[in-house]
């Protein structure tokens, strides 16, 4: 009688933290970048009544198998997954705002560690840096090398991101920075100006950092991510190659919760929570007929 109570009680708290799940996923339907969650559940180990018997034709006479009989003794989380599918992209007109289109993470560089996001919502501080306004974490990339003409191999040091607009060219005497654009490879080209002519030449290249596992990350909060036992190691390097996706510029990515199944799964949830709370409320009324027995 009490196993029904306490399986139902199983039941209880997986569904609410199912719930809690759900919640949390509708709260941040609006959060740019955010990568949606989801439960599942696994069955708790059964009491074993009887174990199963194989069958045996050489007695005599002959008989068949049977098998064992186990009785669940409820539920338990079994996880708790991050969906890191692709979000639908809104236009912005940001020059700094930024959408990655397939696999890939931002790195951002915050108190000397390395963190990791899919929200390209970024800016500008008083110094140049490209930054997350929301936490001052620099952006990482690597330095075009003017003297010779290349961009460090990937995954090489990465390097913060920082220009203004007017600054001089370190090689064109005369020539000042007017404008900037960054393309899918992540390449932030600056046009240089000296009042007459002007030159179009690279500047930075925004670093993408690509796991093997990326639903595996650790959450930190702010969208941010960084490794764990089960992500592997960031594969640091430029957007477009090894299976890294591509820059979308002017464009943030939104979050991949969709309203309607979110919906959905909480009256999936709701109902569940109240089909074990039916349980308890039974298995109490049966064992108020066994108390009410010794009465009569």
């Amino acid at each position: 009688m009490m196993r029904s109570l306490y399986s139902a009680i199983t039941g209880l708290k997986n569904e609410q933290i199912a719930m809690d799940v759900i919640g949390n996923n509708i709260a941040n339907v609006n959060t740019s970048g955010y990568k949606k969650s989801r439960t599942s559940f696994a069955s708790m180990l059964g009491q074993a009544i009887r174990g199963a018997s194989a069958p045996d034709s050489s007695a005599t006479p002959a008989y068949g198998g049977t098998n064992g009989i186990v009785v669940g003794l409820g539920s338990t989380l079994g996880s708790v997954d991050k969906v890191m599918g692709q979000g639908s992209s809104q236009y912005t007109g940001k020059d700094t705002d930024m959408m990655i289109q397939g696999t890939g993470m931002f790195v951002l560089k915050l108190g000397g560690n390395n963190y990791y996001t899919r929200t390209g919502n970024f800016g500008f501080d008083k110094s140049g840096n490209l930054i997350d306004p929301s936490t001052g974490g620099l952006v990482q990339g690597y330095a075009y090398n003017t003297a010779t003409s290349s961009w460090p191999v990937d995954g090489t040091a990465t390097d913060k991101i920082t220009f203004k607009l007017g600054d001089a060219h370190p090689s064109l005497a005369g020539y000042t920075l007017s404008s900037f654009s960054i393309d899918q490879s992540g390449i932030i080209t600056g046009v240089y100006s000296n009042g007459t002519a002007s030159a179009t030449l690279p500047m930075y290249k925004i670093v993408m950092a690509k796991f093997a596992n990326d639903a595996g990350l650790s959450a930190q909060g702010n969208n941010y991510f960084t490794e764990s036992n089960n992500s592997g190691a960031a594969d640091i390097g430029s957007a477009g190659t090894k299976g890294r996706g591509t820059i979308v510029p002017n464009t943030l990515e939104m979050s991949n919760v969709d309203l309607s199944q979110e919906f959905t799964d909480m009256i999936v949830t709701q109902r569940g929570f109240q089909a074990n709370s039916r349980v308890i409320t039974v298995s109490d009324t049966i064992l108020q007929e066994l108390i009410d027995l010794k009465r009569s």
